[in-house]
């Protein structure tokens, strides 16, 4: 099924009401979810969309936080989420990054107590429209082994970097610090279909292609695969020591999951899950549009690069925003699995998808 963006916007709108989302919550969470979406991450878009709901019916999502700043210096800040959804949790903690940065140059801001908050790049876009470079990152539910460990410790702790440009589109760079994200094995679970070799390894550490290792007690292995997992492994580090160690949120294995049915730990060490981001005005470093020329030049000579044989070198961020101008016009497809989540979903709160 392909559904118009404007018609999935006012279901998720709806549904985001329906728990008690005052109206401003719900259409930025909205928003932030659907961005997903629209770029073609559909891993992290409406797909969870259930998710966040049966999170909220387990008691473990505050729909209506008091989001505040609980530490302050003129460029850091700790927030608290209270609880709160982090797709609406993380865009109230970036513009905080942006107002400092507005004032002093950069802004940093750790978050504690949140829940998963949607796509990184969104939240480091939110920089661009103010000349700035934003910078994103969250942990997540720990489904990740460490190179050489068989228990899961870290999540798949994406790094998000936007940065803009002059008449060229701006470079945003959103990955997971694993080889591929948990949302991936999910579409490879409702496809019934294997997934490659280096994504996933077994309860017993074994490389699997199974989508439903992670399941059967297996993890997911960090950026860099056979050969070079201990550069993943620490990048997916620096994330939970800046989003959660850092703010007082939880880390490691003490994350809170992310599915309803797993209970947070019962010894937690901290509260909630965590995230960082960043702002830094280009004009602290140069002229705005000096940079942006020069941004232009850097994007325009690596496109240029001579590519091999029937492929072309992309600049990061070109995949979403090209599907994003696609799905604006033609709808986003949803798998028929999503599609019958989400009916079961509006049907709990009378919305028709």
């Amino acid at each position: 099924m392909t559904l118009p963006y404007a018609q999935l916007f006012t279901f998720t709108e709806q549904i985001f009401q329906a728990i008690g989302c005052p109206d401003a919550d719900a259409t930025l969470a909205t928003e932030t979810l659907l961005a997903a979406d629209l770029r073609g991450i559909d891993s992290h878009g409406v797909a969870r969309l259930g998710g966040y709901v049966r999170l909220w019916e387990a008691g473990r999502i505050n729909a209506a936080p008091r989001v505040g700043v609980t530490y302050e210096t003129p460029s850091t800040a700790v927030v608290d989420g209270d609880g709160g959804l982090g797709l609406v949790v993380g865009p109230k903690a970036m513009r905080v990054a942006i107002e400092k940065a507005q004032l002093v140059g950069t802004g940093w801001v750790s978050v504690r107590n949140s829940n998963h908050f949607g796509i990184a790049g969104y939240h480091a876009m939110l920089a661009l429209a103010h000349d700035m470079i934003g910078i994103a990152m969250t942990n997540a539910s720990p489904l990740v082994a460490p190179t050489f460990s068989r228990e899961r410790l870290l999540g798949t702790n994406p790094i998000a970097v936007a940065v803009p440009a002059g008449e060229q589109p701006d470079f945003v760079a959103d990955m997971a610090t694993t080889t591929a994200a948990n949302g991936k094995l999910e579409i490879a679970q409702r496809k019934s279909l294997p997934i490659p070799a280096g994504w996933a390894q077994d309860a017993a550490g074994q490389p699997s292609t199974d989508a439903h290792a992670v399941k059967n007690g297996g993890a997911l292995l960090p950026l860099g695969g056979a050969t070079g997992s201990h550069k993943g492994y620490a990048l997916g580090s620096i994330v939970d020591i800046l989003s959660a160690v850092l703010s007082g949120a939880n880390y490691g294995p003490w994350v809170p999951p992310f599915v309803a049915f797993l209970q947070p730990a019962a010894n937690p060490v901290g509260q909630g899950l965590g995230h960082f981001f960043g702002a830094m005005r280009v004009d602290a470093f140069r002229p705005a549009d000096e940079f942006k020329a020069h941004m232009d030049n850097w994007i325009s000579t690596f496109r240029a690069a001579p590519a091999v044989e029937g492929k072309q070198v992309l600049i990061p961020g070109d995949p979403e925003r090209e599907t994003a101008a696609q799905r604006l016009l033609g709808g986003i497809p949803l798998l028929e699995a999503v599609v019958q989540d989400l009916e079961g979903v509006g049907k709990r709160f009378g919305v028709k998808l």
